[in-house]
């Protein structure tokens, strides 16, 4: 005759047990194991460019310079919406005249309006720099993407033709190639910067791409059967533009800064397309006794990369997964 069971007491719908294995009781109504390992997919995705906004937005070092390159891009764009004075337009009675009503910073020594010149020379400046900043980011992601991507002989050929280009001074390189084109507008000094300046945004994507490729989702990619292509583009190269774009930013400003040199030097843009470089040159004639000629342009220029600097800066702080905060 067996021996009887009782149900073990302070836990209703649990299994009857024989007397002294009540250690043994579980209850019959577990959480389940779907709701335990259930994800609220209605909770917004992070990342690390979601992360570095959260930690931007309320940094003054952030802000400041985007304030101020927004300025600097309005008037670029619509530089007619600051000033309706002609830059080009001259007139040698006002020759060196002071500031007045008419002329808010003053005449240059040829006639021409001080501040209107500085508004339409944002123009000329902003646009070399951010046509060769794309210029070099596409061509530099593109070679450091699959040199460090697919490695071999591929990785050798690439890194060896980028060290090549890296060795060559810019601003020595642009000064070489500006005296062969006899006409000079913004594209071809673009061009020309950016063929001296690829190098260091394909050494800087390099690097983030090995460091990328050996990640899990990389892994778990290739083994769904996603070609190595594909895997680079969908997964390892948005995950390898963070330390990419910080370059990216400060190398506009330098770029900002080496067209004003060659301008300067008068081997950058054309004395027919109003630029900062163009009007420090011509103000170097009257330094002595009229310095402010020189003085507004060339605030505009250093406000302009010191504000790219910044960016670049504050960026870089924030998409550093080692200099973020906890």
């Amino acid at each position: 005759m067996s021996e009887p069971q009782h149900p073990t007491a302070g836990a209703p719908g649990a299994r009857v047990v024989r007397p002294g294995q009540e250690h043994v009781v579980a209850p019959l109504e577990e959480t389940p194991l779907a709701a335990v390992d259930a994800v609220d997919e209605s909770a917004p995705t992070g990342g690390a460019f979601t992360e570095a906004w959260k930690q931007l937005r309320t940094r003054p070092l952030f802000i400041v310079p985007c304030l101020v390159i927004l300025v600097i891009l309005v008037v670029s764009l619509f530089p007619t919406w600051f000033t309706s004075q002609d830059p080009r337009f001259v007139d040698l009675s006002l020759s060196l005249a002071p500031a007045s009503a008419e002329h808010p910073l003053g005449v240059t020594r040829a006639g021409t309006d001080v501040y209107a010149r500085l508004i339409h020379g944002a123009r000329a400046s902003v646009s070399v720099g951010l046509l060769t900043t794309l210029i070099v980011v596409v061509v530099g992601g593109v070679v450091g993407a699959l040199a460090g991507f697919f490695g071999g002989w591929i990785d050798a050929v690439l890194s060896r033709v980028a060290d090549i280009f890296f060795a060559l001074p810019l601003i020595l390189g642009a000064i070489v190639l500006l005296q062969t084109p006899k006409g000079r507008n913004v594209f071809t000094v673009a061009v020309t910067l950016a063929i001296f300046g690829w190098p260091q945004v394909a050494r800087i994507m390099r690097g983030a791409v090995l460091q990328v490729r050996s990640a899990e989702y990389v892994t778990a990619a290739k083994s769904l059967g996603l070609s190595r292509m594909a895997t680079l583009v969908r997964h390892v190269v948005p995950n390898a533009l963070g330390p990419v774009i910080v370059v990216a930013t400060i190398s506009l400003g330098t770029f900002i800064a080496a067209e004003a040199t060659l301008s300067f030097l008068g081997l950058g843009l054309p004395p027919n397309i109003v630029s900062w470089g163009g009007d420090i040159a011509n103000a170097r004639q009257t330094l002595r006794t009229d310095p402010w000629i020189l003085l507004w342009p060339s605030i505009g220029l250093s406000v302009t990369v010191l504000s790219f600097l910044m960016l670049g800066d504050a960026l870089r702080d924030a998409l550093d997964p080692k200099g973020r905060t906890r």
